[in-house]
């Protein structure tokens, strides 16, 4: 079996890729490396371009016709950039990938599965979300995605190809065989600031400590990026049951409006992480307590919210496997290593495939 991954040189596109190869799925890889590694894409059969250029999605499919499955990782993910360039962000993000789902339809592809985002959730009572909970985007990049997953929709209805999205909010850790991670080497996230206090000796700071939550720091939901990438595989290999169960929910469903070609699963630990849990969980992996103070919440903090994950247990018999201390380790493991990573970077692309 060969898939296609959209953005496949990139931190998850490059993890995902590892997990099929290691199921005996090959991945095939197509990247503009705006942004992916070439080392990471030359591991496997690659190809440079934009997801929107015909030719290049023509010259895949002679290559590999037998390739009915795409991934699709590819998208501008920066949220202050999608702010200061939304433009950008919705002819990318939605513009691109409308003219890719219209190619792959004319090559034969039968199914599709987005690398979605869980931020376009409105948060509920408890902060927890399952797949019916209401969407209200709060940034540009958010609202690419939920666009991209209504175009999905909306496709999948005529019955061309069957499309499946799948949430999540935020990965962490690295590839445990260190083959890849995060390209990024000053990551401004949290648990990249935690690095960075950790690494000089500095003192993290929680902002925002009274907050509706189990000890008063914001709820995030942090997940390990191999058990996302774990998930991506997954769905590959119950692709049809996914679908069965999407078709059931059309059928009791009175209104007409569910989708038997369409469907969504969240991703998560089930449980979200607190940043105070964090900070727990940063001093296992390391053997040391994380220096860290608190102050008041910044203007524009969010108390946030986690995922639901019963679905996902359910449809891809899937839950995370690795901890939150466990996605620190192996961000640090990869810190390490992301100098050389960089350093032995090719300068351009020296194979098509």
């Amino acid at each position: 079996m060969e898939v296609l991954i959209t953005g496949g040189a990139g931190f998850i596109g490059s993890t995902i890729a590892s997990a099929c190869e290691d199921n005996g799925i090959t991945p095939i890889i197509l990247d503009d490396f705006s942004r992916g590694l070439r080392s990471f894409a030359a591991r496997h059969a690659y190809y440079e371009g934009d997801i929107a250029d015909a030719q290049v999605l023509n010259r895949i499919f002679t290559d590999h016709p037998e390739i009915e499955d795409v991934i699709h990782c590819a998208a501008k993910i920066v949220v202050p950039e999608s702010v200061a360039q939304p433009l950008d962000y919705y002819d990318n993000n939605v513009g691109k990938s409308i003219t890719l789902l219209q190619e792959l339809a004319k090559h034969g592809v039968k199914r599709f599965i987005l690398s979605s985002t869980a931020s376009m959730y409105e948060p509920g009572e408890n902060y927890m979300v399952d797949e019916t909970a209401e969407t209200n985007p709060q940034s540009p990049y958010a609202a690419s995605k939920a666009l991209l997953e209504r175009v999905m929709r909306d496709f999948a209805a005529t019955g061309r190809m069957q499309c499946l999205a799948l949430r999540y909010f935020n990965p962490i850790g690295a590839d445990p065989q260190m083959r890849t991670g995060l390209q990024d080497p000053n990551p401004t996230h949290v648990l990249g600031k935690m690095i960075e206090a950790h690494r000089t000796g500095g003192t993290f700071t929680v902002t925002g400590v009274d907050w509706p939550t189990r000890d008063g720091s914001g709820l995030r939901d942090y997940v390990h990026v191999w058990d996302l990438a774990r998930a991506h595989v997954a769905a590959l290999q119950q692709f049809d049951g996914i679908m069965r169960d999407a078709e059931r929910e059309a059928v009791s469903e009175p209104t007409g409006l569910l989708n038997p070609n369409y469907n969504i699963i969240n991703l998560g630990t089930g449980t979200g992480t607190t940043v105070f849990e964090l900070v727990e969980a940063f001093g296992n992996a390391t053997g040391h307590p994380l220096k860290f103070q608190t102050a008041d919440a910044r203007m524009g903090d969010v108390v946030g919210c986690a995922t639901l994950t019963g679905k996902a247990e359910r449809l891809l018999g899937w839950k995370a496997e690795l901890s939150i201390a466990d996605g620190v380790r192996h961000s640090l493991q990869w810190s390490e290593k992301l100098p050389e990573a960089l350093e032995n970077e090719p300068a351009r692309a020296t194979a098509g495939s």
